[in-house]
């Protein structure tokens, strides 16, 4: 298995309502998954590939919920990437060179019968996950954009988030709504619905976290 690791940033918009019953282990708000991610890394490596400054997204859908299988997911990568590049950001999108159900990518991955061949194409993203807003877009193929949340009486910006001490993904996120959609093998469009900003730190065993040791951070996966 090669070793490797990114920090970055992930948006994710589904078709769940504000909250998103997949995170608490129930059921999806629809009865089936729908989702457009979009991450940026800003430091990576993939054994020795670099992979500083490159991006991927993708357009996965369930006919149910995720736990479900069944799946099928259109990988979008960054056309910047060189060969090599390309090859490993697949890769860690889809599971491989990871140990089982240690990361998202891979429990995403494993849960879809059709992994469609990957496009290469321009990804924009600008995300502020302490705003909460986010406009991306994988140019041809997909889009999504996110706001916070607002109080419907007030209409002030409500804040909210979500802690996973032993999440695959992420260990805090920020929540809010989006709008997203995608075409092609995978096409969808998505309103008003829930949305995620989070920060990326994961390796091939999982979620980095940080602890602290006789007052020293420390990295463990």
């Amino acid at each position: 298995m090669t070793e490797w690791e990114i920090h970055g940033m992930d948006f994710t918009n589904c078709n769940c309502a504000y909250g998103c019953p997949c995170q608490f282990n129930a059921l999806p708000t629809h009865g089936n998954c729908r989702a457009v991610v979009f991450v940026r890394i800003d430091r990576g490596r993939f054994g020795t590939v670099p992979l500083d400054g490159l991006a991927f997204a993708s357009a996965v859908m369930w006919p149910g919920a995720i736990h479900e299988g069944h799946g099928t997911m259109q990988p979008i990568i960054d056309r910047r990437a060189d060969a090599a590049q390309r090859e490993v950001l697949f890769r860690i999108m889809t599971g491989q060179d990871t140990e089982d159900a240690a990361t998202i990518f891979w429990v995403v991955a494993h849960m879809c019968d059709t992994i469609h061949a990957p496009i290469y194409t321009d990804i924009a993203i600008d995300v502020d996950m302490e705003r909460r807003t986010a406009r991306c877009e994988a140019a041809g193929i997909a889009s999504g954009r996110g706001e916070p949340i607002l109080n419907p009486v007030t209409g002030a910006e409500h804040r909210v988030g979500i802690v996973l001490p032993n999440g695959f993904e992420y260990t805090q996120n920020e929540v809010g709504r989006g709008w997203s959609e995608s075409s092609g093998s995978v096409a969808m469009r998505l309103e008003d619905s829930y949305a995620h900003w989070c920060a990326l730190h994961m390796n091939q065993h999982g979620v980095v976290r940080e602890q602290a040791v006789k007052g020293e951070a420390v990295a463990t996966a």
